[in-house]
């Protein structure tokens, strides 16, 4: 049997567009925006997670589970050994004041440094009045360190109650006296005000170096200037400006004149162009006489 043939018939297959379509394009052009790619490659992802978290911890039983889990390994880093505090080491203070700073640190050891405030407990010490500064260091060994710089007292300040307080050079209180004589080394100032112009007593006390060991203390006069004290009764009237300057000139005079050797009551130094002598009763008499002028106020 012959097989059938014929003319052969072609099909022509429609060609394909190869542009784009139009969902494409528009994706391709997105495709292309920094901002978009970030939000997909970052934000989708982090949307993703906060949502499947935020369903995990809408139910509260989850929530307290997932907090005490959470919690608890806190806990246990923190209340490892090598957190822990087990003593307090108190440097640069004298053994008094040292066990004041141990009083008012109040902790109770051991303790985990985690829950030890220091910015707390080095307020609490430099509340002290002797303590000028504290630095405070948690030391491997669960050591706390505890360094002080502590107030050094220069004056003795008395009050108008008769109480007795030491002060250092800028004035601060550094401890109560019960007497005198317990720091009959320190000068002693005296006045309302006096502790607020302890650095200008001192330079006083600096500039009356000549007459020192005849020096009794200085007087806060009005809280405005000094009087300088010195054994016999004798007293010098400073005045409220320029003060270390005058009493400096008082001294050369006396280096010179012998001054304050001489019965002399009080040197009035307010007025700077017009000093005051104030003389005993004998030495004015022996005055009058030697100018011819009788003791009742007639000439002789």
């Amino acid at each position: 049997m012959q097989p059938v043939t014929g003319p052969r018939v072609y099909v022509r297959q429609p060609r394909r567009d190869p542009a784009p379509s139009r969902w494409q394009y528009r994706m391709q052009r997105l495709w292309l925006t920094p901002v978009f790619r970030v939000l997909f490659r970052v934000g989708l992802p982090c949307f993703l997670i906060a949502m499947v978290v935020g369903i995990y911890a809408s139910d509260a039983g989850r929530r307290a589970a997932l907090t005490g889990v959470f919690t608890d390994l806190v806990e246990k880093f923190q209340n490892r050994p090598e957190f822990m505090v087990a003593l307090v080491s108190v440097e640069g203070a004298s053994p008094e004041l040292a066990e004041a700073i141990r009083a008012r640190v109040d902790l109770k050891l051991p303790l985990s440094s985690f829950d030890i405030d220091l910015d707390a407990v080095k307020a609490r010490i430099e509340g002290l009045d002797a303590v000028a500064q504290a630095e405070l260091r948690v030391r491997s060994g669960g050591v706390l360190q505890i360094l002080i710089t502590e107030r050094v007292p220069v004056v003795v300040w008395r009050l108008e109650d008769e109480r007795l307080e030491m002060l250092d050079e800028s004035g601060h209180r550094v401890a109560g006296l019960a007497a005198r004589s317990d720091r009959p080394d320190l000068p002693l100032i005296a006045g309302a005000g006096a502790d607020k112009a302890a650095g200008e007593a001192l330079e006083l006390l600096a500039a009356a170096q000549p007459v020192l060991p005849r020096v009794r203390g200085l007087v806060r006069m009005g809280e405005r200037r000094w009087d300088l004290v010195l054994d016999r009764n004798q007293k010098i009237m400073l005045p409220a400006v320029n003060a270390v300057a005058a009493l400096e000139r008082l001294m050369a005079l006396d280096k010179a004149e012998d001054l304050l050797a001489r019965d002399v009551l009080s040197v009035d130094l307010r007025n700077e162009k017009r000093p005051v002598l104030r003389l005993a009763p004998f030495a004015l008499n022996e005055h009058r006489k030697a100018q011819g002028i009788d003791v009742s106020g007639s000439e002789l």
